[in-house]
């Protein structure tokens, strides 16, 4: 599985990447490989994870060095830092986004979530147009195949109502992959202090949807570096104690 990233915006929300590896003997290649790109090059489907504040041009940039044709938009939540894009996005592809009802209103009135800070890193940052064409909802537990994909939703609320991780199965050759947006960061948590968080919540997230995954799941969140599950098992002062029946 390819799986690219990089920090975007004021606020460095990480967008992700995910494609099934070139190498995979079952990967189609796309029928259109674009303008000025080698039409002898595979192309393959991916799909784009919370493409936020000022990440078009690079995320346009790693699509095409990388020949990957995105088939949807994935968000974790509603957040404006991870929404911010995902229209221009859509509309430019012609995609749909995913993104949990509980959420939805965000795009409509994204100040609406934010405390005092976070308006002003956001300042003069356009609000308008955050709806994707195609917005499609997502509830706990539901299957997506998308891109030759599995990718499993797992609704944890805490950070906000609708924040969701995307868990990808693992296979064979890796380990379990978790975009766990907001809700669970290397040596950290998505705060609950904004409108919509809920610290009880998070913590019955934390608790049932993340702690209970393997030691070897990988975790990507939505800012900040990568980890696992058994690190963050044993360096996350928020979890430590936290107790789960595994």
């Amino acid at each position: 599985m390819f799986i690219a990233g990089f920090p975007a915006g004021a606020l460095q929300a990480n967008c992700w990447v995910v494609a099934r590896s070139l190498d995979d003997p079952d990967e189609g290649v796309a029928e259109d490989a674009g303008d000025g790109a080698d039409p002898d090059q595979e192309w393959r489907d991916g799909v784009v994870i919370d493409p936020g504040q000022e990440a078009v041009e690079r995320l346009e940039a790693l699509l095409a060095e990388h020949r990957i044709r995105p088939v949807a938009v994935l968000l974790t939540h509603g957040h404006i830092d991870h929404v911010h894009s995902a229209a221009e996005v859509c509309r430019s592809h012609g995609i749909p986004a995913f993104l949990h009802p509980a959420d939805g209103s965000m795009l409509d009135d994204p100040l609406s979530s934010l405390g005092p800070q976070g308006k002003v890193w956001l300042a003069g940052v356009s609000m308008d147009g955050l709806r994707p064409p195609d917005t499609r909802s997502i509830a706990d537990g539901d299957q997506l195949d998308l891109a030759g994909l599995t990718v499993v939703v797992d609704h944890t609320p805490g950070h906000t109502g609708g924040s969701v991780v995307y868990r990808v199965p693992a296979a064979p050759d890796r380990p379990e992959v978790l975009f766990t947006g907001d809700t669970l960061f290397n040596r950290g948590v998505g705060r609950t202090d904004l409108p919509g968080g809920d610290t009880v919540a998070l913590a019955r997230s934390l608790t049932t949807k993340l702690l209970t995954r393997p030691d070897d799941a990988v975790v990507l969140p939505g800012h900040g570096p990568t980890s696992t599950i058994g690190d963050e098992r044993i360096d996350n002062p928020f979890l430590t104690q936290l107790t789960v029946d595994r």
